[in-house]
């Protein structure tokens, strides 16, 4: 029997036990059995993918499948939007935007243009700001730009804004200061990425000990952690668990 009849064939069983099991009209079994091909087509097309669509992952793998298709898309919607309002919010989106594409340099004089006025010490247009920057190369400017949205905005938290402080001070060569805010970081920061990239400051620091401990708790505490959690993270799990191999046992 050829493997496309066998494979066809499974596929076909597979939407019917799926029909049956989901409750949808029972038409479908006969359309699914009688127009071997078309059925199936037809099946996923009016009962799948409007569910898979209409879902939050589905949504996004359209974004995701949109960016592959069309990577400047959405920029040039933004630049459209800031060519029509001019408005701060436009501007810094289409900022972010340009960072994302890799255009960091052009994204910091967009930033500059909105820190003006009333919006000078806004902290999330400081933190953009200071993101434009260190994807720009200009790890001591992030890093005067953090000090400043600190200054001015006292109150203002943000673990993202904490690891791009410590990032900017380990790119600048300082790394006593680096250390010390990674070794904060690593206690709350809600992903993995702070607790790998302080275990691999702390191996080229010559702390190995020290590396391997930070990866092991971080590790072990995704052993218990949620599925959700370990799907996002799964990069940087990876990284550490790829990290603890190369330095033995």
């Amino acid at each position: 029997m050829p493997p496309l009849f066998i494979l066809s064939g499974l596929v076909t069983l597979g939407l019917i036990v799926h029909c049956i099991k989901t409750d949808r009209n029972r038409i479908w079994i006969y359309v699914l059995v009688l127009l071997p091909g078309l059925g199936p087509l037809a099946y996923v097309g009016a009962e799948l993918l409007p569910e898979m669509l209409g879902s939050r992952s589905g949504r996004r793998t359209m974004r995701s499948l949109r960016s592959t298709l069309n990577p400047e898309g959405d920029l040039r919607r933004l630049e459209n939007e800031v060519k029509v309002t001019g408005d701060v919010q436009s501007r810094q989106r289409y900022a972010d935007e340009l960072v994302r594409l890799g255009r960091a340099k052009e994204a910091v004089t967009v930033y500059q243009s909105c820190l003006t006025g009333l919006f000078a010490e806004d902290p999330k247009l400081l933190l953009g700001y200071a993101h434009a920057q260190f994807a720009a190369g200009d790890a001591a400017g992030a890093r005067r730009t953090l000090d400043e949205l600190i200054g001015k905005n006292p109150d203002f938290k943000s673990p993202a804004g904490h690891l791009l402080y410590a990032r900017a001070l380990e790119a600048e060569g300082d790394t006593e200061k680096a250390l010390s805010e990674f070794a904060t970081l690593a206690g709350y920061f809600p992903g993995a990425e702070a607790a790998v990239r302080y275990a691999k400051l702390l191996k080229r620091s010559g702390q190995q000990a020290q590396a391997r401990e930070v990866l092991g708790s971080l590790l072990e505490r995704a052993k218990y952690a949620p599925a959700h959690y370990k799907k996002a993270q799964r990069e940087w799990l990876d990284d550490a668990e790829s990290e603890m191999r190369s330095q033995g046992p």
